[in-house]
């Protein structure tokens, strides 16, 4: 009797599975109750997560938790936060985000901030690390009342410093839009593509550094508060860690830059306490 042979043909070789990508979405509106400010609404979806230490009068400290403990190829992240008026919300995470080489597809992290009346909103997550040949596509977009204030400060590092990793090939692009009281009021656009740190060693790029951030705040008192953060950072910036900053059109902007991740990172810390006036997220203490 001749052998049975199966009806169903081996999958060929050369042919690859569909990879399964994250899809992490949170929702969060946040509003004012008595002297502090309380979650209305919350959702959830994939693997990212919000957690909520416990607090009292004041602003609510919200952290963003990836349980997939990093981003890969294709992975899509969104934070979308509304604030009502006169609310006060901070967001963090929970660790630096790492951002995993990228087989083509690009990896897109998206924040969308709603603030009414007199709400604020800090949102002061902890660095992002761009490993080798990482694809990352961010968006940060908010709708500001006139009165609202966003402190917004962003911060990436593009290599593991600790293996000396170079970025020998790689793709960031960053996109902010602000709009206040429906008018766009602050829109830059950021793009690394190819040899990044090659491209960071020149001198009218990155002069060597191996980190860059951002801090925007746009408030009504943004303008009248450059002086004060200069002297901060007069008093409290570190060799080595690069500062500048200016302000006009209702916002104030400053730029770090440092060949040392770790010192940005501090001295970056010193002066949003100093300029904030008050303690960082507990997460950054630990």
């Amino acid at each position: 009797m001749a052998p049975h042979r199966s009806s169903v043909a081996a999958p060929s070789p050369d042919a690859a599975p569909a990879r399964q990508r994250s899809d992490g979405r949170v929702g969060v509106r946040v509003v004012r109750h008595g002297a502090g400010t309380h979650i209305a609404d919350l959702s959830e979806a994939g693997p990212l997560r919000l957690r909520l230490p416990r607090h009292g009068a004041g602003p609510c400290e919200a952290v963003l938790l990836n349980t997939a403990g990093g981003i890969a190829c294709g992975d899509r992240f969104q934070v979308e936060a509304i604030v009502d008026a006169a609310a006060h919300l901070v967001v963090t995470t929970t660790a630096a985000e790492k951002i995993y080489k990228s087989d083509g597809p690009s990896s897109h992290v998206g924040t969308r901030a709603t603030l009414a009346e007199g709400a604020r909103l800090d949102w002061l997550p902890q660095e992002t690390i761009l490993f080798d040949r990482a694809r990352l596509e961010r968006r940060f977009e908010a709708d500001l009342a006139a009165d609202a204030r966003l402190l917004a400060f962003e911060a990436i590092v593009f290599g593991r410093t600790a293996r000396d990793e170079r970025l020998e090939s790689g793709l960031f692009r960053d996109v902010w839009r602000i709009r206040r009281a429906g008018r766009l009021a602050y829109a830059e656009s950021l793009a690394f593509d190819g040899p990044i740190t090659a491209l960071l060693e020149r001198p009218a790029l990155g002069g060597g550094a191996r980190a860059m951030a951002t801090l925007l705040d746009v408030s009504p008192d943004a303008e009248a508060r450059l002086e004060a953060f200069r002297s901060h950072v007069e008093t409290l910036g570190s060799p080595g860690v690069d500062i500048a900053a200016s302000a006009w059109n209702g916002h104030l902007v400053a730029r770090f830059l440092s060949a040392d991740p770790d010192a940005l990172r501090a001295t970056a810390a010193r002066v949003l306490v100093a300029y904030r006036g008050t303690p960082m997220p507990r997460v950054w203490q630990s």
